[in-house]
C-alpha cells in the first residue's frame, strides 16, 4: 500500500509540473507578442512586396522614373506639383503605387502607413528633413545636380542590384540618340538651337542646365543659339521679353507651351507677333513643338522618352 501511495504521489506532482511548464510558455510567448506589437517598426514592416524585391518609397518624380526605367515600381511617389498627380508619360504604370503628394508638401501619413523598406530622397527638396523620414526607414539620398541621369540610373542600379539593366538602358539611349543626331543634322545642318516655353505669364527660354540643356546640347550635341551658354548654368530658364527672340539667331526652336488655355493663348498671340514671324527659324520652319512631358522630366525614362519622340518628329 506505500509503494502503490507513493507512486500516486509522484504521478501528480509529474501532472503538475507539466502544467506549470505549458503556462510558462504561453506567457513568454504572449509576451514577445506584446514586444513585437509596441515595436512598431521593423516586427511589423514586411520584408519586400509580392515580388521579393524592396518596398521603395521614392520622395522624388526623378528618381521615380529612374526606378520604372529598371523595371521597378514604387510602393509609394511624390506626384507632379503642377499636374497633382502622377506625370502624364508615367502614369498608366504607377496604377498600384501610392500617391505621397508633391515634393515639396509630401504625405507624411500615407508615408508611414506604406511601412516601406527604404526612402529615397531628392537632397534638393528632402535634405533639411532627412531625420523625419529616418524614423520611418533607412534612406538614400541623391543630389540630381551632381551628375547626369545616367549617374543617377547607375547609382540606383547598384543598390537595387540592377546594375547591367541600367548598363544596358544606357548603351540603348546612346545608339538611339547618334540616329536621332543624324536625323535632325538633315534638317537643320549645323544650325543653332534654343528652347523656349510658353506660360500663362512668362515667356521663357532655356539654359544648359537640366532639365532641357542636357538633352539638346549635351546628349544631341546641337549648337546652342547665341547667348545661351552666357547663361546663368545653375539655374533652368531665364525670363525674356519677346523682343529680344532675334537676338539668340536661333536656326531651330523648341517651343513648349504649358497645357492651361491661357499659355495657348499667349502662343497663338506670339505666333501672330510681327517678330515671330521674322525670326530665321520661323521663316525655315524650323519650329517644333513639343511636350511639358516627358521633355522636362529628366529621367532615364523620361529622356527615354523626349528620344522615341525626337525621332519621329524628325524621320517625318
Amino acid at each position: 500500500m506505500k509503494k502503490n501511495l507513493m507512486l500516486s504521489i509522484c504521478a501528480v506532482l509529474l501532472l503538475l509540473l507539466a502544467a506549470c511548464g505549458n503556462a510558462g510558455t504561453s506567457t513568454n510567448a504572449a509576451d514577445n507578442r506584446s514586444s513585437n506589437a509596441s515595436s512598431g517598426q521593423a516586427g511589423d514592416r514586411p520584408a519586400s512586396d509580392s515580388t521579393g524585391e524592396q518596398r521603395i518609397a521614392s520622395m522624388s518624380i526623378h528618381l521615380t522614373n529612374d526606378l520604372l526605367a529598371l523595371g521597378i515600381t514604387p510602393v509609394g511617389s511624390v506626384i507632379g506639383g503642377e499636374a497633382k498627380a502622377f506625370l502624364s508619360h508615367v502614369a498608366d504604370r504607377l496604377q498600384n503605387t501610392t500617391p505621397l503628394g508633391p515634393v515639396k508638401d509630401p504625405d507624411m501619413e500615407a508615408l508611414l502607413a506604406l511601412k516601406p523598406d527604404v526612402i529615397y530622397l531628392d537632397e534638393e527638396f528632402s535634405g533639411d528633413d532627412q531625420a523625419k523620414f529616418e524614423k520611418i526607414a533607412p534612406v538614400h539620398v541623391f543630389n540630381l545636380d551632381d551628375g547626369t541621369w545616367h549617374d543617377h540610373l547607375k547609382a540606383i542600379g547598384k543598390l537595387v542590384n540592377r546594375e547591367k539593366e541600367a548598363d544596358a538602358f544606357i548603351d540603348h539611349y546612346a545608339k538611339e540618340t547618334e540616329e536621332v543626331k543624324s536625323l535632325i543634322h538633315d534638317k537643320i545642318g549645323d544650325g543653332k538651337v534654343m528652347a523656349i516655353r510658353v506660360t500663362a505669364k512668362e515667356l521663357r527660354v532655356f539654359s544648359t542646365a537640366r532639365p532641357m540643356g542636357p538633352i539638346l546640347f549635351d546628349d544631341l550635341g546641337l549648337t546652342p543659339a547665341n547667348g545661351i551658354t552666357d547663361m546663368d548654368a545653375s539655374k533652368p530658364y531665364q525670363v525674356i521679353s519677346r523682343e529680344v527672340l532675334p537676338d539668340y539667331d536661333a536656326d531651330a526652336i523648341f517651343v513648349v507651351v504649358n497645357s492651361d488655355d491661357e499659355a495657348k493663348n499667349m502662343f497663338a498671340e506670339l505666333q501672330s507677333n510681327p517678330i515671330w514671324q521674322g525670326l530665321k527659324a520661323v521663316k525655315a520652319g524650323h519650329v517644333y513643338t513639343i511636350g511639358a512631358q516627358p521633355w522636362l522630366d529628366y529621367s532615364a525614362i523620361g529622356n527615354q522618352m523626349a528620344m522615341d519622340e525626337a525621332k519621329e518628329m524628325f524621320s517625318k
